[in-house]
């Protein structure tokens, strides 16, 4: 009898001790953040959408994370957007308290061994997505290049960024799958830049995030400044419904294929991560903190005051999703090698 009851008081003991492990367990991401500042570290230029999304998210995000952390962001464009992230994944603590955003093109660059690389990105803990990102390539109204078939037949030039940036990878893609004349002249700091330059002649056209053009320049869909000849991404936005996908236009199942495999980084779209080898818990943290400030009324409201839009997605689907994108096969990897721009290899 008194061993049962020793049993049962050891029992007892030992559900509490567990208790008070799990609890302890569970307010550690709060304790951890608690005073503590996370940085939002963003491989873009200001003044761009990507930089538009990050500082919203950021803004809202720290009342979500356990412990109420501070959030601050840091802007480290270049490279198309390699610097933040090999700085994030190589010098930045392991310990959840940075996040980044870049290229969504970032998994496939790193399969393709795109020069500047030096992270792997299903090793990142990815914390959610906005939205998709869904590129354009356009002219202005004055440019002879029109359409896309247009383009095939005309050299047409493009302000263009960096060199592992879709706003230079996409229509260098199209040159060598579909056989456009798009020619990039280099080295504005931003689409915002870019697309001045636009406005004072200095090049024909440009290309970069739908939402980027919509939030800086509204006007020039509805009074024609623009001609919008494609988009890049793996259906057409309801908002332009009479411009064709580069996949469509593709004329053979081989290029729809090698176009689809690209533009597949339209669905990682804005999407946020943070560093590898971060705590689980934290990472959780981060996740759900992401998902309530999707749904948080004063984040949404600020999104539709200015006219920009979500589709988000979890922490979870996003680094599946990333890693399908990583493990493309190596026949359909090689035919991709071939399409992507010379300076991106």
């Amino acid at each position: 009898m008194q061993n049962l009851k020793a049993a049962s008081a050891i029992s007892v003991l030992v559900a509490a001790l567990a208790g008070t492990a799990t609890g302890a367990q569970a307010q550690a991401p709060a304790e951890f953040y608690k005073g503590k500042t996370v940085e939002f570290l963003i491989g873009y230029a200001t003044g761009g959408s990507n930089d538009t999304y990050s500082r919203m998210v950021a803004q809202h995000m720290g009342k979500h994370i356990p412990g109420n952390p501070t959030v601050v962001v840091r802007n480290m464009p270049g490279a198309g957007s390699f610097l933040a992230v090999n700085q994030l994944f190589n010098a930045s603590p392991k310990e959840g308290t940075a996040v980044g955003l870049g290229a969504p093109t970032i998994a496939l660059d790193e399969k393709l061994g795109t020069n500047g690389v030096r992270f792997k990105t299903a090793e990142l803990n990815w914390i959610g997505r906005v939205g998709p990102l869904v590129n354009i390539v356009f002219t202005w109204k004055t440019s002879p290049v029109k359409t896309i078939e247009d383009a095939m037949k005309t050299e047409a030039t493009l302000g263009g960024t960096g060199a592992g940036s879709t706003v230079s990878i996409y229509p260098l893609v199209l040159n060598n799958v579909l056989g456009t004349k798009f020619k990039i002249i280099m080295g504005y700091k931003g689409s915002n830049e870019a697309m001045l330059a636009l406005e004072r002649g200095e090049v024909e056209g440009h290309s970069t995030a739908y939402e980027a053009v919509r939030a800086a320049k509204p006007s020039w869909f509805k009074d024609g400044s623009i001609n919008v000849l494609s988009q890049f991404g793996l259906k057409r936005l309801p908002e332009l419904p009479d411009v064709p996908t580069a996949i469509e236009t593709a004329d053979t199942p081989e290029k729809k294929q090698i176009l689809t495999a690209i533009m597949s980084a339209s669905e990682i779209g804005t999407s946020f991560y943070t560093t590898p080898k971060t705590p689980a818990d934290r990472v959780e943290a981060l996740r759900r903190a992401f998902d309530a400030t999707m749904k948080d009324a004063a984040f949404t409201g600020d999104l539709n005051r200015l006219g920009m839009s979500m589709n988000p997605m979890t922490g979870e689907e996003l680094q599946k999703l990333v890693t399908e994108v990583s493990s493309i096969t190596p026949e359909l990897l090689e035919k991709v090698r071939k399409a992507y721009p010379e300076e991106g290899k």
